[in-house]
């Protein structure tokens, strides 16, 4: 249930807020083996948050590079690249469009649609303000940090191998996280 209508958050400013891709990453973390973890990164193309006078009613799209996939193993990267799984020479871009911005039971919930591979599903990012200031050439900046999980077979990721000791080599649910920084941009 949402408890809120309209929110206050410190040092908001309404207006366009565009993604600076240099200090911004999508993150990604998946099980391997059943055992431990693989982490990974993508690289954001464009990102734009139209901010009105009410943050609950602000508007987001982003677009992410499926082609600049890394996690630190070339061969690794090559099979995530291919079609077993994010077939990047088919669907070079992942994307999300935001449908609705709530606070529930106190936490602030980014809900949108994310499409991978040409299929879209319904996501809700849990959505936390680093802050507000202003740089040292006078852009005013925000930072933010937002997380969801998926289950990628949902999105066609349905590659996968048993292994001998049971269980498979890649986990089915997959952590999101984005560490973003934006700037509000001069009319």
């Amino acid at each position: 249930m949402t408890d809120a209508t309209t929110i206050d958050v410190p040092g908001y400013r309404p207006g366009t807020w565009a993604l600076d891709p240099s200090h911004s990453e999508v993150g990604f973390t998946v099980r391997h083996m059943m055992i431990s973890k693989v982490r990974g990164a993508f690289g954001i193309k464009s990102a734009t948050l139209i901010a009105p006078e009410n943050p609950l009613e602000a508007k987001v799209e982003a677009h992410v590079d499926a082609t600049s996939l890394d996690t630190k193993d070339e061969g690794r990267d090559a099979h995530l690249r291919s079609a077993d799984f994010f077939d990047v020479e088919t669907y070079p871009s992942i994307d999300f469009v935001s449908t609705g911005v709530r606070v529930d039971k106190g936490e602030m919930l980014v809900d949108g649609d994310l499409t991978i591979r040409d299929v879209t599903k319904p996501v809700t990012f849990e959505f936390d303000f680093g802050g507000f200031g202003s740089d040292p050439w006078g852009n005013y900046k925000a930072g933010a940090t937002a997380t969801t999980v998926i289950n990628r077979e949902d999105f066609g990721l349905t590659w996968n191998a048993a292994l001998e000791t049971g269980g498979v080599l890649v986990g089915k649910d997959v952590t999101i996280t984005l560490d973003l920084q934006g700037a509000l941009q001069q009319d």
